[in-house]
Order: structure tokens, then sequence, then C-alpha cells
């Protein structure tokens, strides 16, 4: 789909690129799109057209200006051949109208295609939010559904991410852990910051990635009620997950597990993918949900589009 949707803009780009009639074409071409390539060039092409409507309204508007001498139909046609030329020069530039029309496009492309595996796999709203190996107390049920095949973020989404983007890149510059990956992995243990970690009495533990207090863990520790997969059978425990003094502490705590455990060694050489980092996770133990790599894919991928968006 994503090749045939690519052909299809490049041969409405090869005509007349910034022509009215080809608006149609354009938005089927977008709704076929499947691949960055065709978004990005079908929202070049919208751009063309709202550039091209935009030179044609200054002339307008100049036409009381104009002498008459030079006025006929062959200089009328090259006018407008030489304005649509100029409309496709001026288009696709970076930090212009067609990357937000892009961003639009890929947003609502990525919502079809969730809605679509969703109704082909028949998922349930029986999923639930895990906190590493288990699940938050207290959680309202999560499906997949809630993090990538709406419109866009929610609003707990965007709160939650602008609250933590500025630890996050610090850490990640200390690390080499991508912010949105944290992000998303702090965005999916906690629901979004609406079930995290408490200790007795409701202060907060900050521990928004679900890590477990071992025996090596001197630190404070909240212990909570959660749920552990056995054999992929959820199961009701009481937990002690770690407790800490600030976001920062607990972002650079599990920057420096995935670092430097021997245990997430793979992990941290999967930074490129986020299917290939959540996989590994998984693989390592770092949760019993059986469906937790897929989850968390779908978590930090919304966490991108969320924070492409804001820049």
């Amino acid at each position: 789909m994503g090749f045939s949707a690519i052909n299809g803009t490049s041969s409405i780009s090869q005509s007349l690129a910034a022509d009215a009639q080809s608006l149609n074409a354009l938005k089927l071409a977008a709704s076929d799109s499947s691949s960055p390539q065709a978004i990005k060039e079908t929202a070049k092409q919208f751009e063309s057209l709202f550039m091209n409507e935009l030179i044609k309204s200054m002339r307008d508007a100049s036409a009381t200006l104009k002498s008459g001498m030079l006025d006929n139909a062959g200089g009328e046609l090259g006018t407008q051949l030489l304005d649509q030329q100029f409309a496709v020069q001026m288009s696709g530039k970076p930090g212009g109208l067609a990357d937000l029309i892009a961003a639009q496009l890929t947003r609502q492309a990525q919502a079809g295609r969730n809605n679509a595996s969703q109704s082909n796999t028949g998922q349930s709203g029986a999923d639930q939010p895990t906190v590493g190996a288990t699940t938050a107390p207290g959680a309202a049920p999560l499906t997949s559904g809630n993090l990538s095949s709406r419109r866009g973020p929610t609003v707990e989404q965007v709160a939650f991410v602008n609250k933590l983007s500025g630890v996050a890149n610090r850490v990640s510059a200390s690390s080499g852990i991508p912010a949105h990956f944290m992000l998303g992995q702090a965005g999916h243990e906690t629901a979004w910051g609406q079930h995290e970690i408490k200790l007795k009495g409701g202060a907060p533990s900050y521990n928004v990635f679900g890590i477990k207090a071992g025996a090596g863990w001197t630190g404070k520790v909240a212990e909570v009620s959660t749920t552990e997969y056995v054999h992929g059978v959820p199961q009701k425990t009481v937990a002690r997950f770690r407790a800490y003094d600030s976001y920062d502490d607990a972002f650079k705590d599990y920057a420096h597990m995935i670092s430097q455990s021997p245990r997430y060694a793979q992990v941290k050489l999967q930074t490129g993918s986020a299917q290939a980092f959540a996989s590994g996770l998984q693989k390592a133990g770092y949760a019993t949900d059986p469906d937790y790599a897929s989850k968390l894919s779908r978590a930090i991928n919304a966490t991108l589009q969320m924070r492409r968006v804001q820049v």
C-alpha cells in the first residue's frame, strides 16, 4: 500500500503540482498512505496548493495596478504556470506548513491502523497497565487503544510528558537512553501518572518505573498490593518497591540499572527501535506480563508523537 501511495503522489507532482484539480487525488493518497515518504510528499502537495492560492489571491488584489498593455490569454497562462512553479518551490521547507500537515496525517494513519488491528484481533478492555512485573494498584483498565488509537493524546498523557520531559532529557544526555523511551515506559507503568506507587500514608515514592526493592536495596521501600503474572495468569500479591526522594533519582536509578546491570546488557544496545527495546526488556524479565513488549512499544511511540508535535 505504501509503494502505490508514493507512486500516486509522485505522479501528481510530475503534473501541475499546485493544480487545485489534484486535491481529490491528494486526499485519496493521504488516506491510503502507510509510509513516511508518501505522507511527506502528500503534505508537500497540500502545501503547494495552499501557496498557489495565496499567490493567486495576491495577484487578484493587485489587479487594479495592471496597465493592460500586456494583458492577453498567453500572458495569463504564463503567469499561472510561473505561479504554480513558485508554489512548488516554496513548499516542503523545514518548519513549514508541510511539516504540520504531515504530523496530522501521520496521527490519522496510525489511528486507522490501530483501529483495524483491534478489529482483527478482537482485543477487549481487560488489559491492565503493568508496573514492572505488576499491575498498578487501583488502576482502571488500560487497553492498547488508550495509548495510540485515539485521534490525539489525552490530557493526562500530555501533562505527564510535560512534567517529566526535563528530567528525562537530562538523564538521556548522560545515559544515552532516548528520553521518549523512558517517558513512554514511565507513562505505561503508572497509567500516565494516574496510578503512581505511594508510600504508606499516601506520600509519593517517585518510582515511575516499577523497580522492585531486592535484597541489595538499602533505601526507602513502598509495599503495595499488585498483580503478578504466573504462567500467564494474573494473581494478586504484595510486593516491595524502591522509593526515592525525587523523580530525578528515579530516572537516574533506572538508567543506571539498564546501563550497568548484566541482565539488561542487550537492552542498552536496542535504543534504535522501540519494539526491539521493549522486547529486550521483556526477554530480560523486566515484567511478567506476556504482552508487556507490545504495550510498552505502543506507549513509547505515543510519547514520541507527542514530543514531535510539541517541538
